[in-house]
């Protein structure tokens, strides 16, 4: 009997959003701890780009392996169509959402089927739709490593110490830059949630967004130095890093924190004149604290904000809309 089969986005070479190729393959067989999720809606991230990209920006040694041709994606939003016979907690027509097996690049999610761990899944909240609970897993995850709770025990690539999270009350204020993107808008409620002050930092044209999400000070960057215009921060968290993500140093207090979700540079000698600590970890898939953070969603106390969505088919211009970047919110491919 031949194989059913579903269309999926896969890469057979590296490159730009062209190399996106809308293909025929099977529908994979869930193996034992994971179930077949009919997929409805899909989210993207940065390293979905990454891995269309060669994962050229992660150093070698961290990088992780894959083989041509490959299917991305790691969030995904459905229903559960079969279950291993070893999975409990899940039955077929549960509507689910997850990021599946990061921070490995094997989630495969753009696609109309998927197998994923059921470890990985938790319930979708049922006030929202799969665009929205799609837009969620894993940036909603690392806002919640970064700032609430790490949740594992993995060492990062990235440092040596383990990353410990920063007690938030009404007493901290919280400066998050890159705060309309899919982890900065999650993390600026995470924090007001938790009853801080946030200062959000990003262009102009997202301010009203962003005093909707509950800021509490906007700095448009490209009319003014965040750095020149708010001091004693007792928490950074960078959505964007990078090669300036320094600078951000000089707003903090002695003792305060600069989280980068992404790789930056800094000097030792510096934090340690200034009295700061910079720490940083790596988002891993986790169904358990997706649950918890999937009530917040579905008390309408966290929201999710959609950018654009693109069919499935089209994921090709749904790069193209990531690659212009001032991305409010989340991009979200959405399936049948």
């Amino acid at each position: 009997m031949p194989a059913r089969t579903m269309r999926a986005v896969r890469l057979h070479e590296h490159g730009g959003p062209e190399v996106l190729r809308y293909d025929e393959v099977p529908i994979p067989e869930p193996k034992p701890g994971e179930v077949l999720v009919r997929v409805h809606a899909v989210g993207i991230n940065p390293p979905d780009w990454y891995l269309r990209d060669g994962l050229r920006n992660i150093p070698p040694e961290t990088r992780p392996k894959f083989d041509l041709p490959v299917i991305p994606g790691t969030d995904v939003s459905g229903v559960v169509e079969a279950v291993a016979a070893d999975v409990a907690g899940f039955s077929g027509g549960d509507e689910v959402f997850g990021l599946l097996r990061f921070p490995s690049f094997d989630g495969q999610a753009y696609a109309e089927y998927v197998a994923a761990p059921a470890s990985d899944l938790a319930r979708k909240p049922a006030g929202i739709d799969h665009a929205h609970a799609a837009g969620a897993p894993m940036s909603l995850l690392t806002a919640w490593q970064f700032l609430i709770e790490l949740g594992h025990d993995h060492p990062s690539p990235f440092q040596a110490a383990r990353h410990r999270p920063v007690a938030l009350d009404a007493g901290t204020t919280v400066l998050v830059n890159g705060a309309a993107g899919g982890v900065g808008h999650f993390a600026l409620q995470l924090a007001k949630w938790q009853g801080a002050r946030v200062v959000a930092v990003a262009s102009g044209a997202h301010e009203s967004f962003l005093r909707g999400l509950g800021a509490d000070e906007f700095i448009d960057y490209t009319k003014g130095r965040p750095e020149e215009l708010v001091g004693d921060v007792d928490l950074v968290l960078d959505a964007v890093g990078g090669r300036d993500s320094s600078r951000f140093l000089r707003t903090l207090k002695r003792g305060g924190a600069l989280f980068p979700v992404f790789f930056g540079e800094y000097d030792e000698e510096e934090t340690a004149k200034l009295g700061v600590t910079v720490s940083g970890t790596q988002v891993r898939s986790n169904g358990a604290q997706l649950a918890e953070a999937g009530r917040l969603l579905d008390a309408g106390t966290v929201r999710v904000a959609l950018d654009s969505t693109f069919p499935l088919a089209d994921a090709r211009a749904a790069h193209e809309r990531a690659a212009r970047g001032h991305i409010q919110g989340k991009i979200v491919l959405t399936v049948g």
